[in-house]
């Protein structure tokens, strides 16, 4: 059996799907002003997606390049949740409507030297869809996790969607990358983790996993980090 590059869990088997070895995360301008402007898909579940998204890539090692547009002067910080799922890495910061059109960003994805593009952004019709033509233009396999997507409405995401998936994008979404990812529960190396990723992130699947765990197999139930009211004093000595 092989194993990946950190050597810690089985290398899997291709044949037209990601793994953790092959492909790069692109997370492309989640910031407040274009989520203000997304009205497609419920604002909360595209943090909740894309934050559990991030997760996994952290669970799998998989590189991540992070972007954002016009952050001092239109579109605020790149979300809190996701640089807490990166800390230390530092978005690249882009003048340009299309991150393909920025030096800095492509550079960022050749040194990677994947050629599976794994990427999601707001908004779906030109912060998604520009870069993912031109990608492909060049040679790049993508794959567009569209839970992580939004846009101003529902025709312009769905527009924008038939157009990549027409240049040869495919769409997936969080969830089933995650799992293709993880490919086999015998790999106990991600299991928890990704266990964990499912029970705070993925609604009626997650809570069936708890069922499963504590009233099938007599686990214990998940202990949450307990709810805390206000700032503890020792935090402003």
């Amino acid at each position: 059996m092989s194993y990946s590059s950190n050597g810690n869990r089985p290398r899997l088997s291709e044949k037209g799907l990601l793994t953790p070895d092959n492909c790069v995360v692109a997370l492309i301008d989640h910031q407040p002003q274009m989520l203000f402007g997304t009205s497609n898909f419920d604002r909360q579940t595209i943090i909740n997606n894309t934050v559990a998204f991030a997760e996994a890539c952290r669970v799998f090692d998989v590189p991540v390049v992070l972007t954002t547009v016009e952050t001092k002067s239109f579109s605020g910080n790149m979300w809190p949740q996701i640089r807490a799922v990166f800390p230390g890495q530092e978005p690249i910061e882009r003048s340009s409507m299309n991150s393909w059109d920025d030096k800095n960003f492509v550079a960022a994805i050749e040194k990677i030297g994947r050629k599976k593009i794994v990427l999601a952004g707001l908004w779906t019709e030109v912060c998604v869809a520009f870069p993912t033509v031109q990608a492909i233009h060049d040679g790049y396999e993508v794959y567009v996790v569209e839970d992580c997507c939004g846009d101003v409405n529902q025709l312009s995401h769905e527009i924008a969607m038939q157009r990549v998936i027409q240049a040869g994008a495919k769409p997936v979404t969080s969830l089933s990358t995650m799992l293709e990812w993880q490919r086999d529960w015998a790999n106990r190396e991600t299991y928890d983790a990704v266990m964990d990723i499912v029970k705070n992130h993925y609604g009626a699947y997650g809570m069936g996993v708890e069922y499963a765990y504590t009233m099938v197999h007599g686990a214990p139930a998940t202990k949450f980090p307990d709810f805390v009211i206000g700032t503890p004093a020792v935090a402003h000595r």
